[in-house]
């Protein structure tokens, strides 16, 4: 008995705690429910409502010849608050709407469309994302005239969900140059460079947070609209991008290289019309932007025989030599100290010219010349260098400036052989920017301009801020010394290690340069190759250097490797710029008008304008921006050339410039020979265009 009763006194007890316990939870739940509710509603919309960040719309990005690099898209994700149409509305349209819905995502049936959004509706969900895949504007449109949807977002409860993309039109073409931003606003290029002006003012907006922890706009009289950001207009040229590009790849591939940069400048502007960065990528196939070697710290490394016009330029403000002295290389090899330097060519030049030895590019010649004139007083020679402004940052407009590096007289790094090798371009560093700048100098008449990328900041056409040429060096040297200088360097063409790139139709002033690479302290037999110089020479109106990394094979030195890349790249711009081909067009004029015109085919627009120039009777009545010409009744007629279609276009009869253009679009290499127009093409008009193919020009 005594247990019975202990069993029975145990469960009453666990019962009474039971019941206390349910009591307990129900007062409460009363008390909150009804007492205390007002309280909480009011804390939960305090804790689901919160201003959140609406960002602003960033600005665009320009080429200087209007061509768009980067812009912002608007892309869409569609939700929808199903309990705002009126039960007519729903009634009638959620079937249709559901079929468009599967239509048009092409990733759930109907059923679960419609079931989807009628359970939201019985449940009074205020919202319900109908699908993560993001639209784009003109779907958008054609959404906003779907059932439930045409009734809009006051009517139809329809919410089209903003999220702005990145998007490159010329993809690839100067990515490193245009640059990124990430999530956390770092990147590189001009989108980092320049985030402030692009990015623009963020607002504010009230948002509701609903099931899922997604939020939901609510407008609000206190919202802040967003401040969008400015555009950016640069100094790029898309053709000359194009075309530096496409040579630079070529000669990589060519070589095996590792990596290589080309800059291509307007010598009295300071203007940078291309800037190419390509490397290999990191599994060893194809090249890639990954580093702006141009201009940044990576980029910074021993210019090798570039650097010789510096050195020869301080010899001739001396005033202690004439270029027609003659300077003792021997057999190519002299001591300096307990180092030897020695001359490419093996058992040397023996007594030549300064003329000579710069053309040839003695490192022997040279070094002795420097070492003679400025040994016990080297500090004189570093004044040079400062004179000419290449050993300081430019404070170029995209960050990550590469800071050059010079040893200074006196200090623990400076020994007895460091004169002699910095003349020739070993123990120091620069960038291309800074050896590009000093030969735009030379060739701007010993004006030294800043090279700039970006020529103003604006903000729908009104302009508001505006980057004019800045002048850094007024003269860098004597128009004495200028005038010597510019010749020796048309004499490495005519003459010297550049003479592989030398043509009869204008004449090209450069310096080729080829250094050992240091790798862990000591000079491998890798090799950094360059040719900088100018074209045309005789009124220069661009610069450009290309600097090959490590390439492979035979000849790895700059006049074999780079020289070539500078000239198919001047080739290029030579034919595409009529100004610089004012002797070539300039008796035009004196074309007789009864017989068949030089214009043969081209651009409608432009060859009806030289027409009309010439009092040429011309007639054209069809839409196709290419056309070719006949002749009937003393007359041109146009007819369409279709060189848009996926075929292999007739470019017969075009100018050169123009017949790259249209190529080069499909993707076909071109190789040509000759002068005048296209007379005739080795690829058959009107079949497949090979993939990398390649198409041979005959111009007469």
């Amino acid at each position: 008995m005594n247990i019975k009763k202990s069993i029975l006194l145990r469960i009453r007890f666990a019962f009474l705690v039971v019941a206390i316990f349910a009591g307990v939870i129900f007062y409460r739940i009363t008390q909150i429910q009804f007492v205390e509710g007002e309280e909480w509603r009011k804390k939960s919309d305090e804790v689901n409502l919160q201003y959140r960040t609406v960002k602003a719309t960033r600005g665009n990005i320009y080429s200087g010849d209007g061509s768009l690099l980067a812009t912002s898209l608007p892309f869409y994700r569609v939700a929808l608050d199903p309990s705002i149409a009126k039960d007519e509305v729903f009634r009638n349209g959620i079937d249709s709407l559901s079929i468009m819905l599967s239509k048009h995502y092409n990733d759930k049936s109907r059923d679960y469309y419609k079931r989807l959004i009628s359970d939201a509706r019985s449940n009074n969900k205020k919202y319900v994302l109908l699908n993560r895949k993001q639209i784009g504007y003109q779907e958008m449109q054609a959404m906003m005239k779907w059932p439930i949807f045409r009734n809009g977002r006051m009517g139809g409860g329809v919410i089209f969900e903003k999220v702005e993309k990145r998007f490159y039109p010329f993809k690839a073409l100067a990515g490193r140059t245009v640059g990124f931003l990430n999530e956390d606003n770092y990147g590189a290029g001009l989108e980092y460079s320049f985030n402030a002006q692009l990015g623009g003012e963020n607002g504010e907006a009230l948002f509701q947070k609903i099931a899922g922890g997604t939020w939901k706009p609510v407008h609000d009289a206190n919202d802040i609209k967003p401040e969008d950001g400015y555009d950016i207009v640069t100094t790029l040229d898309v053709n000359l991008q194009d075309v530096a590009e496409s040579a630079l790849l070529k000669q990589l591939m060519n070589k095996d290289a590792e990596f290589g940069s080309v800059i291509v400048m307007e010598v009295a502007t300071g203007h940078i019309k291309a800037i190419a960065n390509l490397q290999k990528n990191k599994n060893g196939y194809g090249y890639g932007e990954l580093y702006n070697y141009a201009i940044g710290e990576q980029g910074l490394t021993e210019p090798g025989s570039t650097f010789k016009l510096l050195s020869i330029m301080a010899l001739l403000e001396e005033g202690k030599i004439n270029l027609n002295d003659k300077v003792e290389t021997g057999n190519g090899t002299f001591k300096f100290y307990d180092r030897t330097m020695r001359d490419v060519k093996h058992g040397g030049y023996g007594e030549i010219t300064i003329r000579e030895a710069f053309e040839k590019s003695s490192n022997v010649g040279i070094s002795r010349l420097v070492e003679q004139h400025f040994g016990v007083t080297p500090s004189k020679f570093l004044d040079y260098v400062e004179k000419a402004g290449i050993n300081m940052p430019i404070d170029f407009q995209l960050k990550g400036e590469g800071v050059p590096y010079f040893k200074k007289p006196g200090s623990k790094n400076w020994y007895g052989t460091t004169l002699p090798w910095m003349s020739i371009g070993y123990e120091v560093k620069l960038t291309p920017l800074h050896t590009l700048m000093l030969y735009n100098a030379v060739a701007n008449n010993g004006r030294m301009v800043k090279p700039m990328i970006v020529q103003q900041i604006s903000r729908a056409n009104v302009v508001e801020q505006e980057f004019k040429t800045e002048v850094m060096r007024k003269k860098i040297a004597s128009d004495k010394t200028i005038k010597e200088l510019q010749s020796l360097l048309e004499g490495v063409v005519e003459n010297g290690t550049a003479k592989n790139i030398r043509n009869a139709d204008y004449k090209i002033a450069g310096k080729t340069g080829t250094a050992q690479k240091l790798i862990d302290g000591r000079y491998t037999q890798k090799y950094y190759a360059s040719f900088a110089g100018y074209f045309p020479a005789d009124n220069p109106k661009y610069s450009a250097i290309v600097v090959i990394d490590s390439p492979k094979g035979f000849n790895a030195y700059g006049g074999d490797v780079s020289a070539p890349v500078f000239k198919d790249i001047a080739d290029k711009i030579f034919a595409q710029d009529l100004s610089l081909n004012t002797k070539k067009y300039k008796n035009l004029v004196e074309v007789d008008q009864n017989q068949f015109p030089m214009i043969q085919a081209g651009l409608a627009e432009e060859l009806q304008m030289i027409c009309s120039k010439f009092g040429l009777t011309n007639k054209y009545e069809g839409g196709e921006r290419w056309v070719k010409s006949s002749v009937a009744n003393s007359a041109i007629y146009w007819a369409p050339n279709k060189v848009d279609e996926p075929i292999v276009p007739d470019v017969t009869g075009m100018s050169l410039r123009d017949a790259l253009y249209v190529l080069e679009n499909k993707g076909l290499r071109v190789q040509y020979s000759g002068k005048g127009r296209v007379k005739s093409q080795s690829l058959l008009a009107g079949g497949n265009v090979p993939t990398n193919g390649i198409i041979k020009l005959t111009l007469g």
